[in-house]
């Protein structure tokens, strides 16, 4: 479970280019909850991410992971607990280094590192199982470079590495924008067989309102700063694009003319 209370988050502050980024939020995310998260340009939907993983610390609120309140721990300290996979499939992978051992460097996320072999006999058999089921033939390419691979290919490692020792969140921060539509579907479906199967709680940010609808089981939407609408089971479920347009007006009183303005 996350819970997160009254987070703020300013940018700038002080200054003359001030810029209030999160205006006390409240949320609370439950265990296994796959929850897609839409808003405007700077609605602050990066930002919640990044002050969950501790790349951002709030100036106020508090955020619990678990037990824990994570509120003050630095990003690497958070990164036991926390997978993420970024809008740049070059940001989850080392391109210098080959399938294997960056699969083997997520394998040991969070566990003590001695000297011994970086892959051993044991890990080729789990990373052939596990890059099989991404159905790309990555399984018997395990000595090639990543800087070698597509850029769907490198999200799709990218998937796996975040998810291959199950973490306590995952933060998928428009994780398919920079792909094909093609390409971004079928990370969008190994996304939700990784998060069905290994039963994830999921923060999935998207600019596309379809995968908003598609995917999860709850939807949040942020404006300027706040959380404006916070929905989910059968309710998200009959939910439609018109919908959710007309939740925005409501909320906002404002003329928005396309889902592009709502969502860029």
């Amino acid at each position: 479970m996350i819970i997160i209370k009254s987070l703020i988050k300013y940018f700038n502050r002080g200054s003359i280019n001030e810029v209030l980024s999160l205006d006390g939020i409240s949320v609370t995310v439950a265990s296994g909850d796959f929850i897609t998260i839409i808003g405007s340009n700077g609605a602050g939907k990066s930002t919640l991410l990044n002050c969950i993983a501790g790349t951002h610390l709030a100036d106020g609120g508090s955020i619990q992971l678990g037990a824990q309140d994570v509120s003050a721990w630095p990003e690497h300290k958070r990164a036991r607990f926390v997978g993420r996979v970024f809008q740049d499939p070059l940001l989850g992978t080392c391109a210098a280094m080959t399938i294997e051992e960056n699969l083997a460097l997520a394998r040991r996320r969070g566990c003590r590192r001695g000297l011994r072999m970086g892959v051993r006999s044991d890990d080729r058999d789990l990373f052939r199982k596990e890059l099989k089921k991404l159905g790309l033939g990555l399984e018997n390419r395990l000595k090639v470079g990543v800087g070698m691979l597509s850029g769907g290919q490198r999200q799709a490692l990218t998937m796996l590495m975040a998810t291959l020792v199950p973490p306590e969140v995952l933060l998928l921060d428009e994780h398919t924008a920079a792909l094909d539509p093609k390409t971004a579907r079928q990370i969008l479906d190994l996304t939700e067989t990784l998060v069905a199967g290994r039963q994830l709680t999921t923060l999935m940010v998207t600019h596309n309102m379809s995968h908003a609808l598609r995917y999860g089981n709850r939807l949040i939407m942020l404006h300027q700063g706040r959380l404006i609408l916070d929905i989910e089971g059968e309710e998200k479920r009959r939910l439609t694009r018109d919908d959710l347009l007309a939740r925005f007006y409501q909320a906002e009183g404002e003329e928005i003319v396309t889902d592009r303005m709502l969502l860029g």
